[in-house]
């Protein structure tokens, strides 16, 4: 499988979530982990203090980095170049949609640098742009608790908003909320339970809507005929991207559309990437995409080579 993009600041792009606008200029906005620091500090320090990449390509192939987005009087302004050397809070996990108007991002934000995973405030903050590159802030949004992270948001067949993200206060499985204007939002509850996972996608294909999760060994695959109620694909223990060439399997991605096309983006092992030295780890991810299609009912993945 060919890697798409590495982040030049750190290596560790993950997270990533693809959109392309009417210009037709895809861009991806990535959670830009600090993979590459050997001094990042205790614990998962290096997977806090995290900014939002930005990168840009004509295709959905080839891309350029842009810079991250950093905090701003109004919000989040796109700078070109690495983030500052000293940042005090954490930015994941961005999903951006289209209302029919403007773009709205729902961002995971944690204040500080965690070195640890429990006890920390991670909340899910509305932003929204009219040119991908100045976010104002909204806010946070109410949710399930105050252990909230991984947004996604799509326009459901009953004409709601929905809002599935991860509550880790939950026994970190799949809550949802609705809206019909986006501004007020409902708690609906849980929308799929089972073994903890995290980074929920949404979206419609081949008749069926699909969620895909990340269980942290492969992805678990959803399908519903509404977008509200849902029934796993396979067994409890069915995954798709389990065993990626080169090794490791697939990591929290999400979908873009392309005309007829529908591709899944995703983060993996980076190839022939050093392990950090104090650790042994492999920190080090790159972004990927496949194709992905429905066959008699099931969502199937499908190849991928360059030039198609």
């Amino acid at each position: 499988m060919i890697e798409l993009y590495r982040d030049p600041v750190y290596d560790g792009a993950t997270d990533p979530r693809v959109v392309i606008d009417a210009d037709g200029l895809w861009w991806m906005f990535y959670t830009q982990r600090r993979a590459s620091l050997e001094d990042s500090g205790p614990g998962v320090s290096w997977i806090h203090g995290s900014r939002i990449g930005v990168a840009t390509s004509a295709d959905g192939v080839e891309w350029t980095y842009d810079g991250t987005l950093e905090p701003a009087a109004s919000g989040l302004v796109l700078e070109s170049g690495p983030p500052p050397a000293e940042v005090d809070r954490t930015h994941w996990a961005p999903e951006v949609v289209w209302d029919g108007a403007r773009w709205r991002m729902y961002l995971t934000e944690i204040d500080g640098i965690p070195d640890r995973w429990p006890g920390f405030v991670r909340e899910i903050v509305e932003y929204v742009s009219d040119d991908l590159r100045h976010w104002s802030r909204r806010g946070a949004l109410a949710l399930s608790s105050d252990r909230v992270i991984d947004a996604a948001v799509a326009r459901t067949p009953d004409g709601l908003w929905r809002l599935w993200y991860k509550d880790e206060a939950a026994d970190s499985v799949t809550m949802v909320a609705s809206s019909a204007d986006l501004g007020e939002w409902s708690l609906d509850g849980v929308a799929v339970g089972g073994r903890p996972h995290e980074g929920p996608t949404v979206f419609e294909l081949g008749g069926f809507w699909w969620m895909i999760v990340d269980e942290w060994r492969g992805m678990g695959v959803y399908r519903s005929d509404d977008g509200i109620g849902w029934v796993r694909q396979g067994g409890e223990d069915a995954v798709i991207l389990a065993d990626l060439p080169g090794g490791g399997h697939g990591n929290h991605g999400a979908h873009v559309r392309d005309g007829d096309e529908l591709w899944f983006y995703f983060f993996g092992t980076a190839h022939d990437a050093p392990v950090h030295a104090a650790t042994g780890e492999q920190r080090r991810a790159a972004v990927y995409r496949l194709g992905l299609d429905v066959d008699a009912g099931n969502l199937v993945v499908e190849d991928w080579k360059p030039g198609r």
